[in-house]
């Protein structure tokens, strides 16, 4: 394994004074959209000519079993940054649920290829990442941004990209090449699970997937609970099933 570059403990003091001058909340969560919308169109086409056509091929050469199974080690990577993210936000019971489906998939799922867990009753829960653990800190959320290459994203989710770099555990495979093909097949096989989805998107495109992205922000920060408008019902993560 390659040895952190830094302490995370360094990581967080160069990440948290971006993060709490954001504690003031825009009112217009979009100002920047003129370059928004130009880095869109720019991700758009990058999307439609290169990454679109990979993801489609992929989908269309793996057969479902093998395809499920990928996402399932993915998935079960994505335990280890929900355990760290978990504990940061006190939520111990959250991280000791996720570490109880990191060991189950990790054993008796052969590394997770296997979902076990979720027959024994412990079918995943919402993700977690650093951003997250931010909002839970009291930190703003900061104007809405779109970063090249990588999409829609938030000025504290990206402050956050450094930590949850560190807590993937794909960043410290030994073997660079390995490092590389691995992380680009999380890449397709995410896009390739989106491509059913883009059936939905109506209206202007770039104002769907921000309300969108903003949305689901607000949904993964509140643990899949979220109020209505009048603030006289919550909603558990099972009225949202099949949504996401």
């Amino acid at each position: 394994m390659k040895p952190i570059p830094n302490s995370i403990a360094i990581a967080l003091l160069a990440v948290l004074p971006v993060g709490t001058s954001l504690a003031q909340e825009e009112v217009n969560p979009d100002p920047w959209q003129g370059w928004n919308r130009a880095v869109f169109n720019f991700n758009d086409r990058v999307d439609r000519w290169f990454l679109k056509p990979l993801a489609k091929g992929y989908k269309a050469v793996t057969p479902d079993p093998i395809e499920t199974g990928i996402s399932n080690i993915f998935s079960n990577i994505g335990e280890v940054p929900n355990v760290i993210n978990g504990t940061l936000q006190g939520d111990f019971k959250g991280a000791g649920y996720d570490t109880g489906r990191f060991l189950v998939n990790s054993t008796l799922g052969l590394g997770g290829l296997l979902d076990v867990a979720k027959h024994m009753n412990l079918p995943a829960d919402t993700p977690e990442d650093f951003g997250q653990t931010l909002a839970v800190w009291g930190v703003g959320q900061g104007p809405y941004l779109v970063l090249p290459f990588l999409g829609p994203s938030t000025l504290r989710d990206t402050s956050a990209m450094p930590i949850n770099w560190y807590t993937d555990p794909t960043t410290y495979i030994s073997h660079n090449r390995t490092e590389i093909e691995v992380k680009a097949l999380s890449i397709l096989n995410i896009r390739a699970g989106l491509l059913d989805l883009e059936n939905n998107i109506t209206g202007d495109r770039y104002v769907f997937i921000r309300d969108v992205y903003l949305q689901r922000r607000a949904y993964l920060i509140s643990n899949g609970e979220v109020s209505d408008d009048f603030g006289t019902e919550d909603f558990s993560e099972e009225d949202f099933e099949g949504d996401f």
